[in-house]
């Protein structure tokens, strides 16, 4: 098997080359791959295998099973959209091409979270699009001490959810169902605070670390989508926009404060998106390529795009 490195900053992707797609997935190599892909996610956090052939998802599915944890079927209580392409592969979230999504970890404002993520290319772009990666503990690290510091409060993250109409998701759209005995159960057991509102909507409130220990490395990593649950995140002057229709910030579709209740900063928040942007990987992506990501370790985006992009996931 032969590899390849990308760095930037305290960030490096790991590229392994297999070899032999014929006869990746099975006997002897597939032992060979898993076995250093593991190797590679613990020193990295990041891997592409490259030349894995995959050509749709089904395929995608067959291979991401033989690596051996049962895959997520569901992303109820998921704040982004995405749509179900077969058991437990989903299509990378439904966000205009136009737009980059910020690099972040996947589900870190719920009560859990995936372990691995496994991204495919079934299309790749004509330009753009690929899935960034940052370290997170490199970011945490290129934090300025007075940043860190506020952070150590937690995250309070705030969702208004319209119960058929209105701005951003519907309750029944992000945990699946129309019952709302169901929808209480979930958070419940996921520890969230909820009320119902007189119009059908739901309010919920969620308390999570901004920093947690990564159990595969022992270390301290940032954990959080602070950031990506701000206005300032939204581009251009969309985020004024949103602001103007309504009459307070408890009203936003997602909001979010420090762990105290004070609210964040556009100016913290820069020196955040700054330390992400330092240590970013970009690797374009090619036809049949997987990527595979440590959640705790590493965090990921989406980079804005032209053409027919097709990339589906799974989660362990």
């Amino acid at each position: 098997m032969r590899e390849e490195r990308r760095t930037a900053g305290g960030t490096t992707l790991a590229i392994l080359h297999p070899g032999a797609r014929t006869s990746l997935w099975d006997g002897d190599r597939l032992r060979a791959v898993r076995g250093r892909v593991e190797e590679l996610l613990t020193e990295c956090g990041a891997v592409v295998v490259r030349g894995a052939g995959i050509a749709d998802a089904d395929e995608f599915h067959r291979a991401v099973t033989r690596f051996g944890d049962p895959l997520i079927d569901s992303y109820r209580g998921g704040n982004t959209p995405r749509m179900t392409v077969s058991d437990g592969v989903f299509t990378s979230t439904e966000y205009p091409a136009r737009f980059d999504i910020s690099l972040h970890n996947e589900l870190s404002y719920a009560h859990r979270w995936p372990t691995r993520l496994f991204f495919c290319c079934l299309t790749a772009p004509e330009t753009g699009g690929a899935t960034p990666v940052c370290d997170g503990r490199a970011l945490l690290a290129d934090l300025p001490e007075a940043v860190r510091g506020r952070f150590e409060s937690g995250v309070v993250y705030r969702q208004h959810l319209h119960g058929g109409r209105g701005l951003g998701k519907s309750w029944q759209s992000t945990f699946e169902t129309q019952d709302r005995a169901v929808v209480e159960e979930f958070l419940k057991d996921a520890e969230a605070d909820f009320e119902w509102t007189g119009e059908g909507g739901l309010r919920v409130t969620q308390r999570r670390p901004a920093v947690r220990r990564n159990p595969l490395t022992g270390r301290d990593v940032w954990f959080n989508q602070a950031d990506q649950w701000h206005p300032s995140n939204l581009p251009g002057d969309e985020g004024a926009t949103l602001l103007a229709l309504i009459e307070r910030v408890e009203d936003l579709p997602h909001w979010v404060t420090f762990g105290d209740g004070t609210p964040l900063s556009d100016e913290d928040l820069d020196q955040v998106r700054a330390a992400a942007a330092a240590n970013k990987v970009v690797e374009p992506w090619q036809p049949g390529d997987i990527m595979i990501v440590d959640n705790m370790s590493v965090l990921h985006g989406r980079e804005a795009f032209t053409g027919a992009r097709r990339v589906v996931v799974s989660m362990t």
